[in-house]
C-alpha cells in the first residue's frame, strides 16, 4: 500500500501568519485576540502559495499584486419556461481571451525600487515556452524573475536578493 505524505506547514508560513496576526491585533486593539479571525496561509496549492507570497512582500514594505491573464467568461445562456412549466436553457458560456502579455508571471511586485516578477509553480507544473520568453524579456530589461515552488525557498531567495 502506498503511503501518502501528510502536509505539514513549514516554519516560514507559521512565522508569516504570526507576523500578520500581530499587525491585525494592532489594527483592532479593542477586540480580544481570541475573537479575531485566524490568519491562515499554505504553500500546498498554487493559489495558497501565491497569496502567501503577496502577503509576505506587502508585510515587508513592498508592493505586489496577482496578475490575471485568463480572460473572462460571458454567459450567453437564456432560460425559457414553456406553457407547461418546464424550463429549458439555450446558449452557452463563452470565454473571452485576456489582453495581457502571453507568459506573464503570476505575481508582479516592486521591492525596494526593483521590478520583480514571480511565477508560481506547484507540483509537476513546468514553465511554458511563452513563460520562458517572458522571463528572458524581464531579465534583459533589468528586472528580477523568480520561479516559486514553495514558500521557504521564496523567503530564502528574498533574503538573498534584498
Amino acid at each position: 500500500m502506498k503511503q501518502v505524505k501528510r502536509y505539514s506547514k513549514p516554519q516560514s508560513i507559521k512565522q508569516l501568519e504570526s507576523e500578520l496576526m500581530k499587525l491585525k491585533r494592532l489594527k483592532y486593539p479593542s477586540i480580544p485576540a481570541e475573537c479575531l479571525a485566524p490568519i491562515t496561509h499554505t504553500d500546498k496549492t498554487a493559489n495558497g502559495l501565491t497569496k502567501a507570497i503577496i502577503a509576505f512582500i506587502q508585510l515587508n514594505g513592498g508592493q505586489s499584486e496577482r496578475i490575471n491573464t485568463m480572460g473572462r467568461p460571458i454567459d450567453r445562456r437564456k432560460v425559457y419556461t414553456d406553457t407547461v412549466g418546464l424550463t429549458r436553457t439555450i446558449g452557452s458560456v463563452e470565454w473571452i481571451p485576456g489582453t495581457g502579455t502571453k507568459g506573464s508571471a503570476d505575481i508582479s511586485a516592486t521591492i525596494k525600487g526593483k521590478s520583480v516578477k514571480i511565477e508560481v509553480k506547484s507540483g509537476a507544473d513546468r514553465q511554458s515556452e511563452a513563460q520562458r520568453k517572458y522571463q528572458q524579456d524581464i531579465e534583459q530589461a533589468g528586472g528580477l524573475y523568480f520561479i516559486a515552488k514553495d514558500f521557504t525557498s521564496f523567503v530564502e531567495w528574498y533574503k538573498l536578493k534584498f
